[in-house]
C-alpha cells in the first residue's frame, strides 16, 4: 500500500516508522529540514520537501497515487486543509490529527464537519491517550490491556513477581486457568513469541490471552497485584487530564486534580460534577500529604515535562500511592522510567500511532493493538471461505516464524487452540506477532 504522511514530528515519525516496518510504500512530506533529515537518515521511506497542502505537492505522482493520506502536523487547520486537498486530488481515504476539542462538538458532528473538511477519520491525541489510561485502570494487575472479538477475548500484559509459582516451569508444564495462554514474553527489552519449551523468569512482562473472566483468575499466580481503583489523583489539568477526569467520574471513581495554572483549574472545574480541583504544584509535598495522595489508588502525572512527571511519580510513590502512571513525550524513556519504579508509562505519540495503524489495516484486521512501543502486535482477523487457512489444522498451516495463534472465537465460544485445531469459516482469530511478519500473515486470510 502506498501511504503519504504529512508532518515528520513525533507522531509523524512514529507512524512512518511503523508503516516502514510493515514494508508499506511510504512518502513523508515535511518542510523543516532537520525533521526531514531525521526521517531520511533512519527510515526506509521517501521524503519530499514542501507543504502538504500545496496543489503542486499533491500533484506529485508519488503522492497522487497514494491509497491513504495521513496528516499529523502540529497544526489542526493545516491537517484539515491537507486532507481536503488530498480528497480533491483523488486520494480515497484520509486521516487527520485534530487536537482542539472545539472541532469535536455535537453540532460539528451533526453537520458533518469533518466530512466537509475531507477528513475521513479525525484523531484526537489527548482523547485517545486518556481513554487508554482509563481502560488500563479498569483491570487490576495490568500494565496494558487490549480487547478483541467485542470484548470476549482479552490480551493482558503484567509483570511476574519473584515468588510466582509460574517461574521455572516450562509453558508445557504450566497450569493456567481455562481458556488462557501465554502469547508473548518481554524480557530485557526483547520480545519473545514462546513455545511449549520456554520458561518464565522473575520480572518478565508476560502477555496472557483468554477470556476476561479466566484472566481474572490469574491473580493467585503472584502477578503484580493491584487493588481495584476507587480514587485517583491527576497532576496536570490540560486536555488529556480533562478527558481522563471525565472518563473516571463516569466510571464512579473519585477524582482530584492538581495544577499550578488557575485558568486550567477553572476550565477543569467546569467539566467535573463531584471531583475536586486544586490550584497548586504537584511537587508540593505538604499539599500532597494534605490531599491524601498516599491513600490514592493511582496517581497520574500528565504534565508536558517528562522529567517533572518522573519526579512527581516518585514523590507519589514515596507518599504511599499504590500505582503511578506517567505521560512521556519521548518513548525512549519508557524503559528507564519502568526500571526506577513507575508502574505504567504512556506515550501519546505511540498511542496515536496505534490508532492510526488500526485504520491502515481496516478491512484486513478487525482490530490491531501495538504492544510495548510496537515491539509486537496483536491482530484480530476474520476467517472467510476464501482464506488459505480455512478447514486446515494449525499444524499444517505454514505460518511465518515469530507469530502465534493465541485464541479463536467460534459462535461465542473462546478456544485456546493447539496444533490439532481446525480453523473454520466465520471464526475470529487473534494472532500475536512481531512487526516484520504482519504483511505475511495477511496473505493467509
Amino acid at each position: 500500500m502506498r501511504i503519504t504522511v504529512v508532518g515528520a514530528g513525533k507522531v509523524g515519525y512514529s507512524v512512518a516508522q511503523f508503516l516502514s516496518r510493515e514494508n508499506h510504500d511510504v512518502v513523508v512530506i515535511e518542510a523543516q529540514e532537520d525533521r526531514r533529515n531525521a526521517v531520511q537518515n533512519t527510515l526506509d521511506v521517501m521524503t519530499l520537501e514542501g507543504n502538504g497542502c500545496s496543489p503542486d505537492m499533491l500533484d506529485n505522482p508519488h503522492v497522487r497515487s497514494s491509497d491513504l493520506f495521513i496528516a499529523v502536523t502540529d497544526n489542526d487547520e493545516v491537517n484539515m486543509v491537507a486532507c481536503r486537498a488530498a480528497k480533491d486530488a483523488g486520494i480515497g481515504f484520509t486521516i487527520g490529527r485534530i487536537r482542539n476539542d472545539d472541532y469535536f462538538s455535537a453540532k460539528s458532528d451533526k453537520n458533518g464537519f469533518f466530512k466537509t473538511m475531507g477528513v475521513d477519520v479525525p484523531i484526537n491525541t489527548d482523547f485517545v491517550t486518556a481513554r487508554e489510561i482509563a481502560r488500563i485502570l479498569q483491570t487490576p494487575f495490568a500494565l496494558d490491556v487490549a480487547d478483541f472479538a467485542d470484548g470476549k477475548i482479552r490480551l493482558l500484559e503484567t509483570r511476574l513477581q519473584q515468588d510466582s509459582p509460574l517461574i521455572n516451569l516450562s509453558l508445557r508444564e504450566m497450569v493456567l486457568p481455562p481458556s488462557v495462554l501465554v502469547a508473548g514474553i518481554l524480557r530485557r527489552e526483547r520480545m519473545i513469541i514462546p513455545n511449549g519449551n520456554d520458561y518464565l523468569e522473575p520480572l518478565d512482562n508476560v502477555f496472557f490471552i483468554g477470556t476476561p473472566g479466566s484472566l481474572d483468575m490469574l491473580e493467585g499466580k503472584r502477578l503484580e497485584k493491584i487493588s481495584p481503583v476507587e480514587n485517583v489523583v491527576i497532576i496536570g489539568a490540560g486536555r488529556t487530564g480533562r478527558h481522563l477526569a471525565v472518563f473516571l467520574e463516569n466510571q464512579g471513581i473519585m477524582v482530584k486534580v492538581i495544577d499550578p495554572v488557575e485558568s486550567r483549574c477553572r476550565e477543569m472545574a467546569k467539566h467535573l460534577k463531584r471531583g475536586k480541583v486544586l490550584l497548586g504544584e504537584g511537587t508540593d509535598v505538604e499539599l500532597l500529604s494534605q490531599e491524601g495522595v498516599g491513600e490514592a489508588d493511582a496517581v497520574i502525572c500528565l504534565t508536558h515535562d517528562d522529567e517533572l512527571n518522573l519526579m512527581l511519580a516518585l514523590l507519589a510513590k514515596d507518599c504511599g500511592a499504590k500505582r503511578t502512571f506517567v505521560r512521556v513525550g519521548h518513548p525512549e524513556y519508557i524503559n528507564l522510567m519502568q526500571k526506577v519504579g513507575v508502574d505504567v508509562v504512556m506515550s501519546p505519540r505511540l498511542t496515536t500511532a496505534e490508532v492510526i495503524m488500526r485504520q491502515v489495516h481496516r478491512g484486513k484486521f478487525t482490530m490491531l493493538a501495538l504492544l510495548e512501543g510496537a515491539k509486537a502486535s496483536a491482530l484480530e482477523i476474520n476467517v472467510s471461505a476464501k482464506s488459505r487457512v480455512t478447514g486446515k489444522k494449525l499444524k499444517d498451516v505454514k505460518f511465518p516464524q515469530n507469530c502465534l495463534v493465541g485464541a479463536v472465537l467460534r459462535q461465542d465460544q473462546v478456544i485456546v487452540p493447539n496444533g490439532e485445531s481446525v480453523l473454520r469459516q466465520y471464526d475470529k482469530v487473534v494472532i500475536f506477532a512481531l512487526p516484520d511478519v504482519i504483511s505475511k500473515i495477511e496473505k493467509f486470510f
